[in-house]
């Protein structure tokens, strides 16, 4: 049967637009990346935010509102801040902790700030920062704004939260930042979590949107063994939430192992449910070399 012409008009325009779309020798399903990119972009579960796969931590060694990358100096840090976003980083996780509020912006000036996200997060425990006072939520992220020098923040967390009640200790500065949300002062809110506890309670709280959560094979800094902490992060990515990974070079320890850098890079990626990295890097060369190694790894395709 001779084919009719509007039908042989379709056809070929539907193989001329797979064609433009991947090449006229690579088939569609080909197109995909083969490894993982650093700087790709990923979303933190079912909030707005869309960022980097590679997060710059900027809290090494911090407390009483200073860190290492502090302690490199302005003109340093700034510099470090801004080569990372040249290569790609688009998240940058601070914390009143650090100190680490009034470097970012000033690094990136002259680059429109929906370009890039910025993470904080609120020290509500004794000791730590110097005031021994701890404000309602809205009265710090009102100072974390004058700080950083920005209308909004990207992500809000509840810092270092060990208590499996958590979510029953902290509701008050929960509802604060709910609201905060709701005006469009912080665009998603969370925990970032130091105890197998509190991250179970982060899994099924629903009033959280991200987790920071610690991960490596080698159970580094971390609140458990692999085997108790994974299925947990399944479960927190499951239900929609955003994952961030912490202590993925074991907080630094793995810093001159390069098999185990790679292994553990390797493990964390390979889990399915760790949407960003957060690693902090002390130089450039740390972000390259963080960078080339999660471009060795396969994605897995199913």
């Amino acid at each position: 049967m001779r084919m009719k012409r509007r039908d042989f008009i379709r056809r070929s325009a539907l193989a001329t637009g797979l064609v433009a779309l991947c090449g006229p020798w690579l088939p569609a399903a080909e197109a995909r990346p083969q490894t993982f990119d650093p700087f790709g972009p990923v979303t933190l579960g079912r909030t707005r935010v869309r960022t980097s796969r590679f997060c710059l931590g900027t809290g090494m060694r911090g407390g009483n509102r200073q860190s290492n990358h502090t302690r490199m100096g302005k003109e340093k840090f700034e510099a470090l801040i801004r080569e990372s976003f040249d290569r790609g980083t688009r998240l940058f996780d601070l914390a009143d902790l650090y100190g680490t509020h009034p470097y970012v912006v000033p690094a990136l000036k002259g680059i429109a700030r929906d370009r890039y996200q910025i993470v904080t997060k609120i020290w509500f425990r004794d000791g730590g920062i110097p005031e021994k006072e701890r404000p309602d939520a809205d009265v710090v992220v009102e100072r974390f704004l004058r700080e950083i020098g920005t209308d909004y923040l990207d992500l809000v967390l509840l810092h270092c939260v060990t208590s499996a009640k958590w979510n029953e200790e902290l509701r008050r500065q929960m509802d604060i930042l709910a609201k905060l949300k709701d005006k469009g002062t912080i665009r998603a809110h969370g925990v970032s979590c130091h105890s197998l506890e509190a991250l179970k309670t982060a899994a099924t709280e629903p009033w959280v949107d991200s987790v920071h959560a610690r991960i490596n094979p080698f159970k580094m800094s971390m609140d458990g063994p692999p085997d108790d902490v994974v299925p947990v992060l399944q479960q927190i990515h499951a239900a929609g939430k955003g994952v961030v990974g912490m202590k993925i070079i074991g907080e630094g320890r793995l810093r001159n192992d390069d098999e185990k850098k790679d292994e553990s890079i390797r493990f964390v990626l390979g889990l399915g449910c760790v949407d960003v990295l957060n690693v902090g890097c002390e130089s450039i060369a740390e972000v390259d070399d963080v960078a080339a190694r999660v471009r060795k790894v396969p994605v897995a395709r199913g």
